[in-house]
Order: C-alpha cells, then structure tokens, then sequence
C-alpha cells in the first residue's frame, strides 16, 4: 500500500556536505582528514534550503545521534538519546518531539535524488524547513504548535471560540460551544458546534474580505482547457456574480433549506453556484461531471433538488463530454421514479459545444446566459444558524448505495478556514492552485471556501494536466505565479514517468509550498516532488482528511517541524488521534491497526442525509467511543502517522473512493456475467487499482470482446474512472460454507502474494483457489 514503511538495513545512507565516501553497501561521512579504505574523490555540495538526515550506522563507530549546527534545529530541542515513549495521553505525539528523531548530517538536493528508495529507512528520514521559512511560518517551530495543540484539546471551546471570532457572526453562539457524543453506547451519536450563532458562509467569503478592502483583488484566475483561454474576477465582480445567481434561484422557487445538484465542470460558474446557493440558505450538492447518468439519478433521487444545474458539454484534453445529455438521461431516469425536477440552468460552454447543437426541453431547460444577466448584483443574505446544513456530498459506500455526507456551516466555515491557513502556511500575497475539482470534497474545502475565507487568490483549471503536454501544469504555475501547489499523488507519479525535463524546461520560481491529497503518498513520489518540483526548496502538506472530516486531520505545518518522505506527520489542532487493534483497545508507541478519533472537530460532517442509523452503524459502531476512518495506519517510535490504506470494502482510484459493491453491481447487470468480486490492487499511477473476479453465465466462452464489453458496463453506469483494471475469469470465487466470500484470498491472488494464501481449508470448495491461479494470465 502507498505511504508503507519499508526498511533496507543495509542500505544505509549518509551524505556530509564536506566529502563523502562510497562503499558496496553504504554511502556515509568521513571528516576531510580520514583515511578512506577506497579511493574516491571527495564531493561538496551547496546547502539546499531543506535538510535530509538519517541515522548514523553503529557499526562505522559513530554516535546514533549527531548534533545539527542549524539554529531551526536547536530550537526544537536539544538531542539526546531515543527513549521509548509510552504516555496513556493524547499528546503523545507531542512529547515525542522533545526528543529529536534520530539523524546524522545533511543529504543534500543532488543526492537525495540519486538515492531514491535506497535509502535506509523511510521513518528515519527528516527534511528539516529553513531558518528562514520557519522565522516567517505561522507556526515557527514545534513549541508553538507544542503550545497550540496542548490549548486545543485542553480547552477546546477557548481555542475555536477565538478563531471562530475572527469571522462575521449575526448573531454568537451560546455559552455551550460545542456538544458530543462519540459513544453508541451512551445513544444517538451528535455532534455540534457554535450552535445558535447565526452566520453566513458566503458573506464571510465575499462580503467580508470586500469590507476589509480586498474587493479589487483577484479572487479566481481560470485556465481553460485550451492554452490561451483564461479569464479571471475580482472580489467585487464575483459578489455580483454570486448575487445574480441567488436572486434567480429564489426566484424560480428555491428556498432555504432546498436542495440544488451542481453537475458542472470546473468553470468559474462552479464556486460560483455554490456560493449562491450557500448566500441564500440552499443546500447545494455537487455531482462530480464524470459519473454516469445513473448515478447522477442516484443522488437527484435522495436529495430532491429543486433546481439542476448543468451546461452543455465540457473539453477535456482532445475529448468532449455532452454532460447536457447526461442530465437529460438522469432527469428521465429521476422522473420515472417519481422524483421530477422542474428547472435545469444549463451553461453555454461555447469552446465545447454550441447553443443550436444541443438537446432542449422546453419548459424545463433554461440558458444560463439568458437570465442570469437580468438580475441585480445584490442579494440579501439569507443568515443561517451555525448548525444549519451547507452541502451534501455523496460518496461511495460498501453497501453499493452512495452515502450523502452532511456538512453544516459554523464548524466548517472555522474549520475549512483554519486549516487552509495553517497547513499552507498561506500569506496575502500567496497565488494558490489545487488541482481537484469541486466535485470532490478537496473541490468544497481547499479550491472554494478555505482560500477564499482566507481572501486568498485561486487558480481554477479547466483542462487535464497533461494536455496538450505533459509540461502544462508548470506552464500554468509560471503563468499565474502559483505559489502554493495542492495536488494529488496520482498526478505526481504520472509526471515522474514522463522525465524531470518536462518540468525542467519551466521556472517554477514562483512556489513556495507543495501540498498532496486524496491518497498516501509513496516516499519516491514524495521525493520526486519534493526534489524536481519543489527544487528541494518547498515543503510539501502531505495532508490526511476524508469527506467526512470537512478539512485535514493529520497534517504537516511548513515550518514547525521535520517532515518524512511519506508520512502525514502530526495531527491537526484539536484532533486526537489513536490507532486501536481489531479489539478497540489503543495501541501505544510505535504500532500498526486501525485509525480512529476521538472527541469531534468543528468540521465533522454530522449524519448521512436520511440515514443517520447508517451513520452510526458506518463510523461509530465498530469501535465504540471513536470515530472510525476505515484506514489502517503506522505510528513511528518518533510520533510520526503513517496511513497505509483503506481496510474496508472502499477503493481509492486516484483520489476517488469507489465502493467495490457498486462496482459489483454493475458487473452483474451484464447479461452475461453470473456473479462477480471486486478488490483494489496495487497501482503505480492510480495509487489502487480495481480488480475484478467474474464469473460469467455456464456455456459463454471467455473472450475479449466479453471482458471489453464488461469493462463497458461499468463505465456507463459508474463512469470512466470506475472501470476494472483487470477482469479475472473465475469459475467460482472462494467462499466459506455459509457463503461469503473471502476477499482475503482474492486479494492475495491479485497481488500475486500467492505464499500468502493462509488456510484456504475452510472454504466451501478449496479447489476453487488453484483454478482462479491457473486463470490468472488468461
């Protein structure tokens, strides 16, 4: 799995930037006046801005530990000797960082990138941040954090209360700041924060950075598909945008509380209807513009909307998606069962696809661009109680039925804000790019409403990043100045197969911090990154967090401490994590299980739209008293978390969960296959892969034209990043005698972990599991 620690004892790596020496088994420090058993030049380097350390080999004579010069370092702590740290408190992280991770000298640029995986031990690597980033960090070091952390989960209600104050409130909430029970055993599982202050998200995002002086600043650049086309709006000129929009809504009937689908590429008029909605009390529900009709029908069917929006058609790279006929299919689909949706606002995207040429019904199809201009550029605030509703995000589920997270708005506004300002390290003159589309939870938090909380400047990108080169990305960060990247490990290891002069023929000055989302990252990916991308100058945010938890939990904070190639570090301001074995019972020090959390944060998401007993059933049940993620983790003898991947039926294709039940459904809808297991495998560029077992209909041969055709199915009724990877022709899946199928052998089949197997002399016909071996190439 992505992000897995692995160990090469001997491979111990040591770089001086004074001279070193290599031998078959080893790269380590001599002092220039040594005598060195090989005769090798000596080789110096120019200090980067970042340090790499690893630990020092016993057996070259040397101390475990060697001193850092650097003055960033001294101010962590002084360096003594590892202990075993076991404390019984959430802040055993933190007091793992009195004790500096063992480390020996620098390892500079040039050579980190030489080394790759060689390197001795992934958890024993530290990348330390400049003195001077850290001086200008919000938080300059691990005993302001130290500081910060203690206060937030010590008093909890004092340390949101003061940031919550820093944004517009119509109204304060009451003396409870907030109210939990984590524990099914106690009853229903709640969790609210700010309750009966009165807000607004879109205020706060538009309004309020206006007020303070910034409406003449660009709040979005965006890049169209094609090179060339690009546009761009002012705080004030997308207020007025924002206020046409709502006034249209309420106009046609949307009230607060109502729900709106937002089925749209991203095209400004994406933030946009989202803050509309937001401005008026409307739930808004954004739909990824990639899934199919069916499951776009899927998610019309649960929420009701009382509006669709769409446009005609999107380009992305060389291909054009008709996303209008897409809608008209769901709509249809909705209509039949019972659910009609009087308005679809559809946007002309005339790159893509022209007025005349698309499908219309009359008396419900409206053209954007023939009302919204009509209306006036203000609109009254609609101002909403902290725990009202802002969004329904649907994602997918082990049960096949999409789940649809419910988000509120004070906790998540405070929540979004703070840990994009924090994590990014952000400053006013920052420009900003993440990569995710709005259709995805990153899209909520860190492309709309944590930047522009925070008045910041974003880039939204239209296109593909490799269209119509594999060099687009960095020709956009030169562009516009980006400085502060957001992207996804799939994408980074993409690139790295492409070759560093894709990159290098561009500038990329402008960066200043690098950011990874939607997977754990691979230490080779994150070097990469960090080396080529970042010049080995720019931290990287290796940040967890799910849809369900609104913002990031464990996180790095540019400039506080150091960072491991492929760890997320530490948690979040006032998240307490704990990693329990399949008892519920917490582990301490360094270990492996299952990575839960306890006590709520402001950006919890609060129950699943209509099924709060699924809710509960999903995240709290399994360990009583805990929220449960569904990720296995490590943590290191230094404090460090490591995720190591989902441990439930829920695969990550490149940053998107994909429930294997849905993907099974879809296979078994064909008419030709009988019965069919889905497992996520493996996958350089995607992080996992799918990978499907079918059985297929007694008398029907196996061929390409069925596997193709299968593949088929999946991609029009999930869509195109739901398709298998691999379709395992399978007599039988191994199941036990009561009939379930043991998805631990598939997955070992899958991996080719064929030593792994276990006892297959439970299952109900142990002679299946040879047959699915002997299949495996076919």
């Amino acid at each position: 799995m992505e992000g897995r620690m692995t160990h090469h004892s001997n491979n111990t790596t040591i770089i001086n930037s004074t001279s070193c020496i290599y031998t078959s088994k080893s790269l380590f420090p001599i002092s220039p006046t040594a005598k060195s058993p090989l005769s090798r030049p000596s080789i110096s380097f120019k200090r980067p801005s970042f340090t790499f350390l690893t630990r020092l080999p016993s057996e070259f004579g040397g101390s475990p530990l060697v001193r850092m010069e650097d003055p960033f370092t001294a101010s962590l702590s002084s360096v003594s000797p590892r202990k075993n740290l076991t404390t019984c408190n959430h802040l055993r992280h933190v007091e793992s960082m009195a004790h500096l991770p063992s480390g020996a000298d620098r390892i500079t640029r040039l050579n980190a990138l030489i080394l790759g995986d060689a390197l001795a031990s992934e958890e024993d690597d530290l990348i330390f941040p400049s003195e001077v980033f850290s001086s200008q960090a919000h938080v300059s070091s691990s005993q302001k954090y130290l500081e910060m952390y203690q206060r937030s989960v010590h008093d909890p209600s004092g340390f949101w209360s003061d940031i919550a104050s820093e944004f517009y409130w119509r109204e304060k909430w009451g003396q409870q700041v907030y109210c939990e029970n984590f524990d099914v055993r106690k009853g229903k599982i709640k969790i609210e924060w700010f309750k009966g202050g009165m807000t607004n998200i879109c205020y706060n995002c538009l309004d309020r950075n206006i007020e303070s002086g910034k409406g003449d600043k660009t709040a979005i650049y965006w890049e169209g598909n094609e090179p060339g086309l690009d546009s761009s709006m002012t705080y004030n000129q997308l207020l007025a945008r924002v206020c046409q929009l709502a006034n249209y809504l309420k106009d046609v009937g949307v009230h607060k509380g109502d729900a709106v689908v937002i089925y749209l590429p991203m095209l400004m008029e994406l933030p946009i209807a989202m803050l509309a909605c937001a401005r008026i009390g409307a739930i808004h529900s954004v739909v990824f513009a990639g899934f199919s009709a069916e499951s776009l029908a899927q998610r019309i069917i649960d929420c009701r909307p009382k509006v669709v929006i769409t446009c005609n058609a999107v380009r992305r790279g060389s291909k054009i998606i008709y996303l209008k006929e897409i809608v008209d299919s769901a709509l249809l689909e909705s209509a039949q069962k019972g659910i009609v949706t009087d308005v679809c606002l559809t946007y002309e995207n005339e790159s893509a696809m022209k007025k005349e040429m698309t499908k219309w019904t009359k008396g419900r199809d409206i053209w954007w661009q023939d009302v919204i201009l009509k209306y006036p550029v203000t609109c009254d605030v609609e101002w909403v109680d902290a725990e009202d509703p802002l969004f329904l995000l649907y994602t997918s589920g082990s049960t096949g039925k999409p789940k649809g997270v419910l988000h509120t708005t004070g906790g998540y506004m405070v929540y979004t804000a703070t840990t994009f300002k924090y994590a990014f390290d952000y400053k006013p003159t920052d420009i900003y790019w993440c990569t995710a589309d709005c259709g995805w939870i990153t899209g909520h938090s860190y492309v709309t409403y944590g930047p522009l909380l925070n008045g910041a400047t974003v880039v939204v990108f239209e296109g593909a990043p490799n269209y119509p080169d594999v060099g687009r990305c960095w020709d956009i960060v030169d562009k516009y100045k980006v400085s502060i990247f957001y992207t996804a490990p799939t994408l980074v290891r993409s690139l790295m197969r492409e070759g560093d002069e894709h990159v290098s023929r561009y500038s990329r000055k402008s960066l200043r911090v690098l950011g990874s989302v939607g997977e754990p990252i691979n230490p080779s990916a994150w070097r990469w990154f960090f080396n080529v991308i970042g010049d080995a100058r720019c931290p990287i945010s290796d940040t967890w967090w799910q849809t369900e938890t609104g913002g990031f939990m464990i996180t790095p904070l540019p400039g506080a401490w150091p960072q491991k190639p492929g760890s997320a570090t530490l948690p979040f301001f006032g998240v307490q994590p704990v990693i329990v074995d399949e008892k519920g019972v917490e582990i301490e020090g360094e270990c492996s299980g299952y990575l839960c959390v306890k006590s709520s944060w402001p950006g919890a998401f609060r129950t699943l739209h209509g099924d709060h007993e699924r809710y509960e059933t999903t995240y709290f049940s399994t360990f009583p008293g805990y929220y449960f993620s569904g990720d296995g983790c490590s943590r290191d003898k230094d404090g460090y978390y490591w995720l190591t991947g989902r441990v439930d039926d829920v695969i990550n294709v490149s940053g998107h969960r994909i429930g294997t039940a849905e993907v099974e459904s879809a296979l078994v809808s064909h008419p030709q296959c009988a019965e069919a297991a889905v497992v996520g495998v493996e996958h350089e560029v995607k992080g996992q892969g799918i990978y499907a077992f079918v059985t297929i209909v007694e008398g029907v041969p196996y061929s390409d034209d069925l596997r193709k055709s299968l593949v088929m199915v999946v991609r029009n009724q999930i869509g195109a990043f739901a398709a298998p990877d691999k379709i395992h022709w399978a007599p039988g899946l191994p199941k036990t005698r009561s009939g379930k199928i043991m998805r631990r052998i598939l997955r070992k089949i899958a991996s080719r972990q064929l030593d792994e197997l276990g006892d297959t002399s439970t299952l109900a016909d142990p002679t299946v599991v040879d047959q699915l071996i002997a299949l495996a190439d076919c």
